[in-house]
């Protein structure tokens, strides 16, 4: 096959990020004085009911996954945005790594209160899900690997045990509406939500 010359005038570019658009998570866990973190990420993908996150090892959650295998997947839609966006600055961790205090992060424990989320009990697992976040899915961990080639973050395999949902954005017990859903969307640092719908997939129901 005749390979095209047109290119759309690409250029080979060194990107300061890779964060081309994920869904953010507040994944809660459990610390050792038995309170509940939330840590913000942005790397997150699910296969059946395994969900796959990536988190810095320099974090709270990467110490409380390794002690404790459990944790809650919370979902934020694009409405909660500044409430993820206070939590941005701060660690669980109270010796905080000086790259992260170079970055500019402080110590702060108390994330329910700074961020304006309200606790709720998980059923199966300790640590606390958020109730503002329209999907809460309570998981434990399979497994956790780093990189040898990126040691600075940690590939954290999760299975989901229970999953909460919203009415409001529900179709039936077994579907969540996605022209209901809008989840908030991480785009090489900036918050976005969902546009207008395209289509479906074939096997969409």
């Amino acid at each position: 096959m005749k390979r095209k010359t047109f290119n759309h005038n690409s250029r080979i570019i060194e990107p300061k990020i890779l964060y081309y658009g994920t869904p953010v998570v507040l994944l809660t866990t459990l610390n050792e004085d038995g309170s509940t973190n939330i840590s913000p990420i942005s790397s997150s993908w699910a296969l059946g009911d395994c969900i796959i996150l990536g988190i810095g090892i320099g974090g709270k959650a990467f110490d409380n996954l390794k002690r404790t295998t459990e944790c809650v997947i919370n979902v934020p839609n694009k409405d909660l945005w500044a409430n993820v966006e206070k939590l941005a600055p701060y660690t669980g961790k109270e010796d905080v790594p000086d790259y992260k205090k170079d970055l500019g992060f402080t110590f702060q424990r108390e994330k329910y209160t700074v961020s304006g989320l309200t606790p709720l009990s998980a059923e199966k697992v300790q640590p606390d899900r958020i109730d503002e976040c329209p999907i809460q899915i309570e998981a434990t961990v399979k497994n956790l690997t780093v990189p040898g080639h990126s040691p600075y973050f940690a590939i954290v395999e999760t299975k989901s045990l229970l999953v909460h949902a919203h009415e409001n954005i529900l179709m039936d017990d077994k579907h969540i509406d996605p022209n209901k859903w809008n989840p908030l969307i991480y785009s090489f640092r900036h918050y976005f939500g969902l546009g207008q719908e395209l289509g479906k997939t074939f096997r969409a129901q």
